[in-house]
């Protein structure tokens, strides 16, 4: 990166190149291999722009994994929003799209197993996953709710976050081992597999999340953050 292109980045740019070129270091050297140094040179910025805009390294380590986190969600709901058609079509698209790239990727499952380590010790990280599961939860709730009253199903908060909570189990299941790729099942069965169990779950029909007219989706995009386009 020149330093005229980079005098042209905005805050937001800036801030999200150091956050994804941290999640690289961290993926290539682990959390304390990935020192300030290397991820500064990696974003092709100065040292002095971690302490200008995170303070610290632990606060910018802090905000990457808010940003990975954040991403998993984004890149699901995204999905759902572009699907056209029926409230049972949108949440199918959310379920398989945690189950497929660019979500379902070994180095992203990684990270989320490096950081999450640091949950239980650190009050941050711990604020960070509590705020990201609870997004998760919110939007899954908001497309169940739909799918239950089209069907006649019965809901309400309470019936709709016990069902979130419990489909969000199966996914980060599913995720975490899929994502590891033993060789014990091919991959692509999971996306079928989520939402037949989530039809069972819901005590919907079975094939509602699974009819001809919903899109399976797939995805070419790179499977890092780095990597993709600039999110919003």
């Amino acid at each position: 990166m020149s330093r005229k292109t980079f005098q042209r980045l905005s805050l937001d740019d800036r801030r999200r190149s150091l956050m994804e070129a941290t999640l690289t270091c961290v993926a290539r050297h682990g959390l304390h291999g990935a020192s300030v140094r290397r991820i500064t040179e990696e974003a092709g910025v100065t040292v002095g722009l971690v302490r200008h805009y995170f303070g610290s390294k632990d606060e910018l380590i802090r905000n990457a994994y808010a940003y990975l986190v954040g991403q998993l969600t984004a890149q699901a709901s995204e999905s759902a929003r572009a699907t056209e058609g029926k409230s049972e079509a949108q949440l199918a698209s959310f379920l398989r799209a945690n189950l497929t790239k660019p979500n379902m990727d070994e180095e992203t499952v990684s990270l989320w197993a490096t950081f999450i380590g640091r949950v239980r010790h650190d009050p941050g990280f711990a604020e960070i996953h509590r705020d990201g599961y609870r997004e998760f939860l919110n939007v899954l709730e908001s497309l169940i709710e739909p799918v239950l009253i089209a069907h006649g199903c019965p809901y309400s908060i309470a019936i709709c976050r016990n069902h979130a909570i419990a489909l969000n189990g199966l996914i980060d299941g599913l995720w975490m081992e899929g994502a590891i790729n033993s060789g014990l099942y091919a991959q692509d069965i999971l996306p079928d597999l989520i939402t037949s169990a989530a039809e069972r779950l819901l005590d919907l029909p079975a094939g509602t999340l699974s009819a001809p007219d919903i899109p399976h989706h797939t995805s070419n995009a790179p499977t890092h953050p780095k990597q993709q386009s600039k999110p919003s």
